[in-house]
């Protein structure tokens, strides 16, 4: 059964949305939207969709089943809800939204129009961070104690510059947190739990920009572990990222997507495994080059629909790691702890 799809948005992400539903044969893309006409109607052309500027046409066009927004991440949920007001189903890139008010919004809305809401956090189906996610839920890392989050990338100021809508609070509610460190935010939350407490600092060290391109956090999880947690665009020439997490058996490091050491008190208990190299996310370029998580997550996102189940993130996921960004920034703005009223 083909699925038709539509993509919101006319930047490169949405690109990378369009480029992983044409290696999926049971998808077609039917219609593409967004401001800048040229580069939609090259979108377009690539795959004989019907171009639009026009959300609401957009909207009505049939056949289309589902749409990927790809906008930015200040319209997500309003550009959502209008999707599930036409009975769309709603895949949207990272963040699910900048505010947790208007994340809630679009789960309610899609609940009621019955209609499926997933999120592109492709880092649950990376390989190696799975083979992680085993790691820990099988109880070989034993207890987590220590984690701590390495975003230390780089962004020229001409990437903020060009664009209208990055380094701002309004379309992009954030910066190197909000934009390129929630992958990290939702990665530490899926791998250890909710987070119970942040004290952090936020600075704008480097770019000529309203949002912050340089911060720090204490994490306190909800099942007793202590996490840091860096972000910055403004660490030249940008390193990869990398995650640190300690249990009472053991530490596994997390280099770019791939498990570069396990270290356990049982070393029987370590399986063989292969290597991943799924580059996803660049210390130093906004493209994302490799489609192969994107597409997994689109590929999750149909089987959704079909089976009438969960998508692999779904919104209320997804909401978790704009709280916990959010709670970030309200206590650099205090100087105080803020405690996340939804950990367990």
């Amino acid at each position: 059964m083909t699925t038709y799809l539509g993509i919101l948005g006319g930047g490169n992400i949405s690109e990378t949305h369009l480029r992983a539903a044409r290696e999926l044969e049971q998808v077609k893309v039917a219609a593409v939207c967004g401001l800048n006409q040229q580069k939609v109607q090259q979108l377009a052309e690539t795959v004989q969709a019907k171009a639009f500027t026009d959300l609401d046409a957009f909207l009505d066009h049939r056949p289309l089943d589902a749409v990927a927004i790809g906008s930015p991440s200040g319209l997500h949920a309003e550009q959502g809800i209008a999707a599930a007001r036409k009975g769309l189903h709603v895949l949207v890139e990272k963040p699910i939204d900048v505010t947790v008010e208007m994340a809630d919004r679009l789960i309610e809305e899609c609940q009621a129009a019955k209609v499926k809401l997933g999120v592109f956090f492709q880092d649950r189906v990376a390989p190696d961070i799975v083979e992680l996610k085993h790691l820990l839920d099988s109880g070989r890392l034993g207890k987590p104690l220590l984690v701590s989050g390495h975003v230390r990338w780089h962004r020229p100021q001409e990437y903020y510059r060009g664009s209208r809508w990055r380094g701002t609070w309004a379309l992009d509610g954030g910066g190197a947190l909000m934009n390129q460190g929630i992958h990290t935010v939702d990665l530490l939350l899926w791998l250890i739990g909710d987070v119970r407490r942040v004290y952090a600092s936020t600075q704008t060290l480097y770019h000529d920009i309203e949002v912050e391109d340089t911060a720090v956090a204490a994490l306190e999880f909800a099942n007793g572990a202590l996490g840091t947690l860096e972000a910055a665009t403004s660490a030249f020439p940008g390193m990869p990222r990398k995650v640190v997490v300690s249990g009472t058996e053991g530490t596994a490091t997390l280099e770019q997507d791939e498990l570069v050491s396990v270290d356990l008190r049982n070393p029987s208990q370590l399986e063989g495994r292969a290597g991943s190299r799924s580059k996803n996310q660049s210390a130093s370029s906004p493209l994302v080059s490799d489609v192969r998580g994107h597409r997994r997550i689109l590929e999750d996102f149909l089987e959704a629909i079909r089976h009438d189940r969960r998508p692999l993130c779904d919104g209320r996921e997804a909401r978790r790691s704009v709280e916990v960004v959010r709670a970030i920034y309200a206590s650099s703005s205090s100087g105080e702890p803020i405690g996340l009223a939804t950990a367990g």
